[in-house]
């Protein structure tokens, strides 16, 4: 069973920058697409942004322009690099892997790492 390993979540003031990793490991099938997905407190999570295995790429209306998600196949991590951070950005993000195991396509999720964004 892969696994995901989420880091670089912290707090940091409105404006400023944080980088997200999600690192796999353990993984026996074939990637469709990797994920981040955000859960403020008292709300759905919600899907920030998605990079396929082919390289397409998928961001949510809120974070176009100031949120860049990336791969790095050789290093099996998928990054989020945040900047022009805001308080609404605020929450728990999850790094998601979508993979094929036949006969379906399966979803794994990482333990998720805090971002706070507060003045």
């Amino acid at each position: 069973q892969v696994q995901l390993v989420e880091s670089g979540g912290g707090s940091v003031q409105p404006g400023g920058s944080l980088r997200l990793s999600c690192a796999a490991s353990g993984s026996k099938f074939s990637e469709l697409s990797t994920s981040w997905f955000r859960q403020a407190p008292g709300k759905q999570r919600e899907l920030v942004a998605s990079v396929t295995i082919g390289g397409v790429i998928t961001y949510a209306e809120s974070v176009r322009g100031r949120f860049t998600i990336s791969r790095d196949d050789a290093k099996n991590t998928v990054y989020l690099e945040m900047n022009s951070l805001k308080p609404e950005d605020t929450g728990v993000y999850y790094c998601q892997r979508a993979e094929w195991q036949p006969p379906s396509r399966t979803e794994v999720w990482g333990q998720g790492t805090q971002v706070t964004v507060s003045s």
